[in-house]
């Protein structure tokens, strides 16, 4: 006779623990949204919602950061960033971009969030807490936020304090982030995925337009049926692939997608990433080319992002954290300041004038 099948080590095998993670109504009691930094964040989300509908003429333009690793050097970046969007408000609405969660291909650092002590001890806990107050900080500042959503709880903790999202191009084809799409209070970007193909990212944005139903996360933290509206701001975000897709042949051609599937024809062009082999010195070639198109009359294009950190370049993560350089990219390779501040002023001066002609797109 058998003896009796024993099914203790049927689940959690491969766990080695399961440690406490506050709610997001914790983490907000903790670090609680202001007055200013809720006016900010509508601000931003109705002027980005404005350059979607046409009703802002302007361009938006989402810079900084790779990713978001030293919160000193980040609001060093805020205040600066803060003071040129003021200078340019008549053409460009500059965005900060501000990612703490960064998708691997393989194995890295995955963000501030999941290991802000960068020493893999991953206390997503205060990383968590450390990003919200981050984030108030910079909308205190009255700029807008922009970010990418990777982890589809994460909203929850601070989704109150972001007024631009993109969805990345390893999680455009995912129904998870095309469900958690559909909820969320800002615009959203697709971007094509690593191949460079579009049809994914346009399918992502008629599947988040329409309501959908998902297990998700309430405010207390527990399990819950998720029912959202459905996302009318979804765009298009071409950042390259197996070639560069921001030349005017690439944008026609996502143009023509966009019109077959009875989308607006609305076209960000991230700067960065295949668009510019990886390389940041190419970033500039790439936003002059763009600005060059909507000068010749393309009335397509309204948004653009840019990789921009204090220092150009990238760096490894020390043992040493003490000897990390300021301001330096720990992620992908980055723009300088300088360089930055060059390009945001060459489109001001450039679009100055002739954005407000160029109405809707035929």
């Amino acid at each position: 006779m058998k003896p009796a099948m024993s099914f203790t080590q049927i689940e959690n095998l491969n766990i080695r623990a399961i440690d406490h993670m506050p709610s997001p109504e914790e983490i907000k009691a903790h670090v609680p949204l202001s007055d200013d930094a809720a006016a900010s964040v509508v601000k931003g989300r109705q002027a980005f919602t404005d350059i979607l509908d046409r009703r802002d003429s302007r361009l938006f333009v989402i810079v900084g950061p790779c990713s978001i690793h030293d919160p000193e050097a980040g609001l060093d970046y805020a205040n600066r960033l803060r003071t040129l969007a003021d200078e340019v408000a008549g053409t460009l609405l500059l965005a900060m971009r501000v990612y703490f969660e960064k998708p691997r291909t393989a194995v890295g650092w995955k963000g501030y969030i999941n290991d802000p002590n960068m020493d893999d001890s991953f206390r997503i806990d205060v990383g968590m807490e450390k990003a919200r107050h981050f984030l108030l900080e910079v909308a205190r500042l009255g700029l807008p936020i922009a970010t990418e959503a990777l982890d589809p709880i994460a909203p929850q903790y601070y989704g109150d304090l972001i007024s631009w999202t993109a969805i990345g191009a390893r999680t455009s084809e995912s129904q998870t982030h095309r469900e958690m799409a559909s909820g969320l209070s800002t615009p959203v970007g697709f971007k094509n995925t690593t191949d460079g193909d579009i049809s994914a990212a346009i399918n992502a944005i008629l599947s988040a337009a329409n309501p959908h139903s998902f297990l998700g996360l309430n405010s207390q933290g527990q399990s819950a049926i998720v029912r959202t509206c459905g996302n009318r701001y979804g765009h298009i975000v071409l950042r390259g692939g197996e070639r560069p897709n921001y030349d005017s042949v690439s944008v026609s051609c996502a143009e023509q997608a966009l019109a077959k599937a009875r989308l607006p024809r609305n076209i960000v062009i991230d700067c960065s990433h295949g668009n510019s082999w990886k390389r940041p010195e190419m970033q500039p070639l790439v936003m002059k080319d763009v600005v060059n198109q909507i000068r010749d009359g393309n009335r397509s294009i309204i948004g653009l992002m840019i990789e921009s950190n204090l220092v150009a370049g990238n760096q490894p993560i020390p043992a040493d954290l003490s000897q990390l350089k300021y301001g330096c990219s720990v992620t992908d390779a980055c723009v300088g300041w300088d360089t930055t501040v060059a390009m945001i002023r060459s489109a001001h001066s450039v679009l100055s004038g002739l954005l407000e002609k160029r109405g809707m797109p035929e």
